[in-house]
């Protein structure tokens, strides 16, 4: 029920906000909401909380999602292989579909799920990384970075259609088997 609480809790802070009292205000950190006009104190869900296994799983396709997306867009500017960029091409448009079908399936859970697309240190690592590649450097590390985070979101995808707590995310999963598999398999044979 601490989610609840904090529902409220932003809620509250919210309306106060928009009636347009400049008396009251919140401030929130990662464990606290703190009113400064009453004193009083709401505990948030700490940080260390673990996550629910449905919503671990919508998280890492979340990111994976907005990672293939982010290296894509990268590649359309910074490579020099017409086979990369129409790769690329094809890559923000099914992951954008994707992110679409993902954030469908949590809305679908009950409770629902909101994937949280937030890169993983990795991931982040791996598009800086990119950021500082040109020509036939960027194309080769796009394409390993390509198969990479494919290989990985498939034996995620894969695990959680066999053993997932949510049949919104593990029929999602599952539908995307096909899919991703297809994406490797082009990653794989690109020439970089």
């Amino acid at each position: 029920m601490r989610y609840g609480t904090l529902i409220i809790a932003s809620a509250a802070a919210l309306a106060l906000a928009g009636c347009g009292s400049k008396t009251k205000t919140t401030s929130v950190d990662n464990t606290t909401i703190v009113s400064s006009e009453t004193g009083t104190t709401n505990t948030a869900i700490p940080a260390s909380v673990p996550l629910s296994p449905g919503q671990t799983f919508a998280n890492a396709a979340a990111s994976s999602d907005a990672f293939e997306i982010a290296t894509s867009r990268l590649a359309q500017t910074a490579s020099t292989s017409a086979a990369i960029k129409a790769f690329a091409g094809r890559m923000i448009e099914a992951h954008t579909g994707s992110t679409e079908k993902l954030k469908a399936a949590g809305a679908a859970a009950s409770p629902a799920i909101t994937p949280d697309p937030t890169l993983t240190t990795e991931q982040q690592s791996a598009l800086d990384s990119l950021k500082s590649k040109t020509g036939a450097d960027f194309d080769a590390a796009y394409k390993a970075a390509q198969v990479d985070g494919h290989q990985k979101t498939l034996d995620a995808i894969k695990a959680y259609a066999a053993s997932g707590t949510v049949p919104q995310l593990k029929t999602f999963a599952a539908g995307l088997v096909p899919t991703v598999t297809a994406h490797l398999n082009m990653a794989k044979g690109l020439k970089a």
